[in-house]
Parts: C-alpha cells; sequence; structure tokens
C-alpha cells in the first residue's frame, strides 16, 4: 500500500498519540494460529439503495496443529442469518455466538489437523453503518465502499471497490482477517449489467441474467491472505495490455481511455524488471490495475488486482510534465513479490512489505531513468524520515504500539527503504538480489519475519548480519555525524574525524567509504565507524582535493560535513554522484557572495539532471544584483530550450521577477504550452508584467480544461484581478478539484473570491463547496482541518459580510460553522 503519508499526504499533521500509554506494554506477537484457512468461496450481491452486499460464504479450514471443536471468525457489523457446516450435498446448522465484530462457531465434532471441513454462512454486509475508525494513513476501515450508489452526486461515478488492508476485509466477508493466513479464493459477483467487475485471479465464468444483471465468477487459484481479496465494480473502459500472455489490463473512467497507457503503460517493463532482479518471474495469473474514486489512501496492492485513487488519472498536459504516478505504479506492483508472495507474519513485520516497496520506487527509477533519478528518489525518500523527528524511537520492526494502524508510518515505508540501500551497498548488488530469491522462494506462499529475510542474507553472503538487523531493524534512529578534516603538511597527513552526536550513549556500528581525491583521481578507503567518536589518518604527497566521507552517499543519517568551498566544488565536478553534486549547490547557495560558489551555481544550472537543474533555479537569491545579472541569459535560454517542462516553468517563474516587457512575447507564448505547468508559470509571471493582458488571458484559459499549476494560476489571476464576474468558473474548477492538500491550500484563495461576491446564491453555493469539501476530508484528520475552515476561512467570510450590512449572507455562514 502506498498511504497518504508518502507524498500525497492529505493536510498532513503529526498523528497525535493517545495519552493513554498502557500500549507500551503489550507485545504485539504474530496472531496464533488455530484453524489455517484453505478456500475461501464468495457469492454476492450487492443493494445499491441500502449500500448492503447480501453473501455467501464457503470457508474450507483445518486445525493448524491441536485439535478443535471450534472455530473464531472476524466478522464486523453484520447479519448473521446462518451458519452451517457443509457435509457433502447436506448442510447441518450450527451454533454460534456473535458479538457483532466476532463469530465464535460451535463446530459439529473435533477436527484433527489432518481434517478439513467446510462452514456454510448467509450473511448481510453493511459497511456504512459499521462504526471504525482509520488512521492517518489509511482513512477508513470498513472494507465495503459504495460510490455514489443512486448517482445522487453530479460529475461521479457509481462504484464499488473494497479495502482490506489491514484488517476490514472482515466486515464484508466472515474470515480469519490476519495477514499469516493464506488461502485460495473464488468470488462470485452479480452485478447491474451495464457494469465491469474485477477480483483476484482470473474470470472463469460470465451469464447475463433475466432481471438486466450479470454473474461474474472470478477464481484465484494460488493462496494469498484474506487482507488482499478486492473486488471492484462500474463503468469503467478497459485497456488491455500483456506480459508474456498474461492480461495487463486498465481500468479506468471512459475520458482517461486514451491515456491509459501513457499512465499504466510501463507496467509490462515494470514486471520484467523486477522478476529479472528478484529472479522469480511474475507468479500471479494476471496483473490487473483500477482507479477508484474517493479511495481512503494512496493505493492498494490487492493480488493481481492493484486499486490505485483517482489522482491516478491525469489528462494529456498533466502527463506532458511527466506521470506523478509512476512511482505508486512500481511500488503497488514490487507488492506483488513483497508483500503477497511472501506476506508479513504480523503488522510488527510490516517492514517486510512496505519497506520494500518503498525501495522498488528506486530499483525501478535507477533503471529507466539512470542513477541520478534513483538516488534523488532515495534522498527524497530520507527527508521524508529525517524530517519527522518523532519517528526516531520508532523501531523498525515494532512489537509495541497503540494500534496496527501506526505502524504505516515513515519508519516503515521511507527510513525501511533506506535501510535496504544501505544493506545493497554494503553486501553487493549480486548478492543483494540473490538473497532477495532465496527469501522469496523459500517463503513464497507463506508468511514471515524480519528474521527470515536475514537468514537469506547469511545464508548467501556468509556472513552473520545480527549487528545489522540489531541495529537497524530492531533499534531505533540514525546517526548524527559531525565531520572535521584536520590537514597537518610537515607530516604530510590528514585526519578525518567523525563524531556521533546524537543525543544519549547509543552509538552505530557502520562501515563507510572514504574517497580521497588528487584531480579527478580518487582513492578508496573502506573503514569501519565504530564508537561515539573515530578517527582516521591518511598519509599523502600531495595535499587532497577532497576527502569525500560516505563516497557512495548512503548513509542514512544526518551530518555536518566540515568541508571549504574548494573542497564541495572540487567535489561538485569530480565525486559525480547525485547527492555529491546536491551538496555543493546547497554549500554555494549559502554564500552567493563569493564568485566561485556563483560559478558554480551558474555550472550547476546547466547539470546532466533535470532535477539539479530546476533545485539550482529554486537556489538563486535574485535580489542581489550579482547572481540577478549572471543568472538572466542562463535563465532566460533554460525557459526557451530545456527539454524539460517542469524545468522551463520554473525558468519562467524567475523571469516574471525581472519585470522587463522584453520577455512579454515569451509569456504570451508559454501561457499556450502543452504544459499545465509552464502556461500556468508563464499566466502568473505575465500578470506581474501586464495585469490587464494576464486577466484577459485567464478568462480565456478558465473556459478550457486546466488542472495544477494552470488552474490555481488561473484562479489566482482572476480573484486578484478580476471581480464577482469571475465566480463561475472559479468555483467550478474548485468543484472538480479531489480531496487533497492542494485544494485545502486554495480555499484561502476561495475565500477571498467569497468574500467580493454580492449575490446571496452565489455566496451559498460557494460556502456549500467549501462545506461539503471539509466534510468530505477524512475523519482521521478532521479534528486538525475543522477549526481551520471553521475559523480561518468561514468565520473571516461571515465577519465581512456581516461588516458590509449582508445579514443574510452572514447568517448563512455562521449556521455552518461547527
Amino acid at each position: 500500500m502506498l498511504t497518504m503519508l508518502t507524498g500525497i499526504a492529505l493536510f498532513a499533521q503529526p498523528a497525535q498519540e493517545s495519552k493513554d500509554e498502557s500500549w507500551k506494554k503489550i507485545y504485539r506477537s504474530s496472531s496464533p494460529k488455530i484453524n489455517d484457512l484453505i478456500h475461501t468461496k464468495l457469492d454476492v450481491k450487492f443493494d445499491y439503495d441500502k449500500s448492503y452486499m447480501y453473501g455467501k460464504a464457503w470457508i474450507t479450514l483445518k486445525p493448524h496443529y491441536y485439535a478443535t471443536d471450534s472455530l473464531m471468525l472476524d466478522a464486523k457489523g453484520m447479519d448473521i442469518k446462518k451458519i452451517a457446516i457443509v457435509k457433502g450435498e447436506n448442510n447441518t446448522t450450527l451454533k454460534y455466538e456473535y458479538d457483532g465484530m466476532m463469530l465464535h462457531i460451535h463446530l459439529d465434532k473435533t477436527y484433527k489437523n489432518t481434517e478439513n471441513y467446510t462452514v456454510y454462512i448467509d450473511y448481510t454486509s453493511k459497511p456504512n453503518e459499521l462504526k471504525v475508525e482509520g488512521s492517518a494513513a489509511i482513512t477508513d476501515a470498513k472494507g465495503l465502499y459504495f460510490i455514489n450508489p443512486k448517482g445522487e452526486e453530479k460529475n461521479k461515478p457509481t462504484q464499488i471497490w473494497t479495502q482490506g488492508e489491514t484488517e476490514a476485509n472482515s466486515a464484508w466477508f466472515p474470515t480469519i482477517d490476519k495477514p499469516n493466513q493464506k488461502t485460495t479464493e473464488e468470488i462470485i459477483m452479480t452485478v447491474p449489467d451495464k457494469y465491469v467487475t474485477l477480483s483476484n485471479g482470473k474470470m472463469i465464468s460470465q451469464k447475463k441474467n433475466a432481471d438486466g444483471t450479470r454473474t461474474d465468477d472470478w477464481k484465484m487459484e494460488l493462496p494469498h491472505a484474506p487482507y488482499l481479496f478486492f473486488m471492484g465494480v462500474g463503468d469503467y473502459a478497459i485497456i488491455k495490455d500483456s506480459y508474456k500472455g498474461k492480461d495487463v489490463n486498465y481500468y479506468v473512467e471512459k475520458e482517461y481511455a486514451s491515456v491509459a497507457k501513457r499512465i499504466f503503460g510501463n507496467t509490462p517493463e515494470m514486471i520484467a524488471f523486477y522478476s529479472r532482479i528478484t529472479g522469480i518471474d511474475f507468479p500471479w495469473v494476471k496483473y490487473d490495475q483500477i482507479v477508484g474514486r474517493d479511495y481512503v489512501s494512496g493505493a492498494m496492492e490487492n493480488t493481481t488486482s492493484t486499486l490505485h485513487q483517482e489522482s491516478a488519472q491525469q489528462d494529456a498536459r498533466e502527463l506532458t510534465d511527466g506521470n506523478s504516478w509512476e512511482d505508486v505504479i512500481a511500488h503497488e506492483l514490487f507488492h506483488q513479490w513483497f508483500g503477497d508472495l511472501v506476506t508479513t507474519e504480523s503488522w510488527s513485520n510490516l517492514t517486510l512489505n512496505e519497506s520494500f516497496a518503498d525501495y522498488s520506487e528506486v530499483l525501478w527509477n535507477e533503471y529507466k531513468y539512470g542513477k541520478d533519478k534513483g538516488d534523488a528518489v532515495n534522498f527524497e525518500g530520507m527527508q521524508t524520515y529525517l524530517g519527522q523527528p518523532e519517528n526516531t524511537t520508532k523501531n523498525l520492526v515494532r512489537f509495541y504500539y497503540a494500534d496496527k494502524e501506526d505502524v504505516f508510518d515513515a519508519v516503515t515505508y521511507s527510513k525501511g527503504g533506506r535501510i535496504l540501500n544501505m544493506l545493497r551497498n554494503y553486501v553487493g548488488d549480486s548478492a543483494f538480489f540473490k538473497s532477495l530469491n532465496l527469501y522469496l522462494t523459500t517463503n513464497k506462499f507463506k508468511s514471515a519475519e524480519a528474521h527470515n529475510l536475514r537468514l537469506a542474507f547469511e545464508e548467501i553472503t556468509g556472513q552473520d548480519l545480527n549487528w545489522f538487523w540489531n541495529e537497524w531493524y530492531y533499534g531505533s534512529g540514525h546517526p548524527k555525524l559531525n565531520i572535521d578534516y584536520v590537514y597537518d603538511d610537515a607530516a604530510k597527513n590528514v585526519k578525518v574525524i567523525i563524531n556521533q552526536t546524537q543525543d544519549g550513549d547509543k552509538f552505530f556500528k557502520m562501515p563507510v567509504a572514504i574517497d580521497i581525491y588528487n584531480g579527478s583521481q580518487k582513492y578508496r578507503h573502506k573503514v569501519w565507524i565504530e564508537n561515539k567518536a573515530d578517527t582516521f589518518s591518511f598519509a599523502y604527497s600531495i595535499k587532497p582535493d577532497l576527502i569525500n566521507v560516505d563516497g557512495d552517499k548512503t548513509l542514512l543519517c544526518e551530518k555536518v560535513d566540515n568541508k571549504t568551498l574548494d573542497n564541495f566544488i572540487h567535489q561538485y565536478k569530480h565525486a559525480a554522484l547525485y547527492l555529491d553534486r546536491r551538496e555543493a549547490i546547497d554549500y554555494c547557495a549559502k554564500n552567493q557572495d563569493d564568485s566561485k560558489a556563483v560559478a558554480l551555481l551558474m555550472l550547476a544550472l546547466k547539470d546532466k539532471f533535470s532535477g539539479l537543474r530546476n533545485y539550482t533555479l529554486g537556489k538563486l537569491d535574485l535580489k542581489k544584483d550579482a547572481i540577478k545579472q549572471t543568472a538572466e541569459p542562463i535563465i532566460n535560454d533554460i525557459a526557451k530550450t530545456d527539454p524539460r517542462s517542469i524545468v522551463r516553468a520554473k525558468a519562467i517563474e524567475l523571469l516574471g521577477k525581472y519585470n522587463k516587457a522584453d520577455y512579454k512575447p515569451l509569456f504570451l507564448k508559454a501561457v499556450n504550452d502543452s504544459s499545465y505547468s509552464v502556461s500556468g508559470s508563464a499566466l502568473e509571471a505575465l500578470s506581474a508584467l501586464d495585469s490587464t493582458t494576464a486577466f484577459s488571458e485567464a478568462k480565456r484559459l478558465s473556459v478550457q480544461p486546466a488542472k495544477g499549476k494552470l488552474s490555481s494560476s488561473i484562479s489566482g489571476v482572476l480573484i486578484k484581478y478580476g471581480d464577482e464576474s469571475s465566480f463561475d468558473a472559479i468555483t467550478k474548477s474548485f468543484e472538480a478539484m479531489p480531496v487533497t492538500q492542494s485544494k485545502f491550500n486554495f480555499l484561502q484563495s476561495y475565500a477571498v473570491l467569497i468574500s467580493k461576491v454580492q449575490n446571496t446564491d452565489k455566496v451559498k453555493r460557494g460556502i456549500d463547496d467549501i462545506i461539503e469539501f471539509r466534510n468530505a476530508i477524512p475523519a482521521s484528520v478532521r479534528a486538525q482541518t475543522d477549526p481551520v475552515i471553521n475559523n480561518n476561512i468561514l468565520k473571516p467570510i461571515a465577519d465581512k459580510k456581516e461588516a458590509a450590512g449582508l445579514k443574510e449572507q452572514a447568517d448563512y455562514i455562521k449556521s455552518k460553522i461547527k
């Protein structure tokens, strides 16, 4: 699963931990196995008016080891109509107790672990009546979701989709809802004939019924965990693709059919790449991807049937800037090996699923777009973890937590991915991927814990790796390094002094490469950091131009690296890795009064990697005349010729700050660029130069499809320079925006517009849109967002309306404030 914590956060706020700390004494073990799931067959029909699902389940099990005469099943919020034991053609009713969450079934006899038995359950799932809470990562947990079931919401399709992780699928079928269970599956769905269906495995039959419905039979012949069961129903275009004769299909809303392969079309190549590096060809019968409206997280790796949130659907102009969803697609696909083929045995060991999926984004980008891109993705993950200091006390493998949802955090994802990157660097690529192959082969169709991974690496490398696992998997935090260099030219010797400055007595043991440069010649020394303070001495005949600690730039750490400007300039030119160059850019950006630093920044504006060109543009201090003059011709050239639209957009944004009429033709041309980012930046730059022309352009563009940067730029110009006549266009744009951080950020500007509007009906429409958005925000973050919307958005509008004598409008707004 890609959660909202990993790059698509909704109004990201640190999770509020409970003041109740009793959980710190509760060891979260793997769930005991009394009975083992073997096969699950479901026959379901949907009631769109009630948002109910009528289900029949045949669950085949056997005792795990000890004989048993009872069965406990998770079954959340259901109406249970009948439970029976299946004996051939006959069903014998069984006694049971049910508390609304757990079914305790009394079997007809005591079964041994050599005996299978099948239980039949007739039930109704009522997900909208189930009282459960989600988390910041997975914002709801009712398992089964009816989206616009009665077709009452305009511009929203009618859909059904399910979300199982962590243990929510038991809201729509009875099961042992634990990650250490595995079962084969058959799901028979009866739906309106106008809709298509998707589930795990392959569709084996399809039958049209006389009442206008259709029954689709999906079968999954390989075992997987119950939380990975999936159903999807809706009016979709199915875009067909393939990998080695296996279906690889994309289910998208019909307006996105023409660009579906631009969004998902790298999937077959990804499958081939992941198959090659793991040494295990894609293990499932097919791989489909579907997009769901109002999805409660980022994406979910249901076996053979990944579900994506609607942000995956991008139009052609959005895709001009690059596929923003590609890393998510890569992430979810890698789960088909790490999470689905081999599954964490407990949520404590979630790293076995999510750290690998997180790291797969690095692997894919490195393979497809080069090492700089892979390193940039890796660095972004490191910054995500380091930017949340509250996570430094949490182990990667976490046996103590308040709620299982809590482990879906930056430690499990971002830190875990960086730990795998360090491990890969330490053992080498060959051993790393052979170890992954052994882990997957040994544990396929089973569940595992972190020690299973360690044992695979030890088997391949022949090394005891307990030190690494104890430090990074079963420990918390990260090193904070202060690096000093003491040169003694008389003795021809340099001391590299590395101090670990993190709080407390804890220190990390780390293998580190120290590279010593004379010109372009590099000499590598491999050392171990083993103490709070370590000193390494190196002799030289010619004073080094650069000493580069952590030469491969893989350490998960914070550091103060006390190099000189000349050192960093040499590092940019000769060390050459993405992070080497970025560090040099950062240092020079802090010293823009130094001509040598400025020269390096000008060089970096022409970096081979677009990400660093864009980054350098963002670091220029144009308030300094020397920088402004020196950079101008380079920025102008970038704005016109850079191959990446995102970089051109940033350059145009900077040119707008020059306030030169000479650039007006460039801005006018760029306003019509195929890239939303370029067009939006050009419109804003034009508005600073010629507000009348910009307003005219914004009005023209407002009647055309616009998203992202262009959408916000149009709205910004219309609000700033327009009047009430702009309301309809801006409101239409606001209503079309999904429930995202961007929409939340736009509220302030939208409030300015509503404050200007005199027409009461329009004011009410605008306020209703804000309220609808407020109420659509996931419940898990409403405690943070409601006060902001009520007090910082709605109340100031009401106050302005009241001050203007518009009492009806003010009273209406006040009535909406909670």
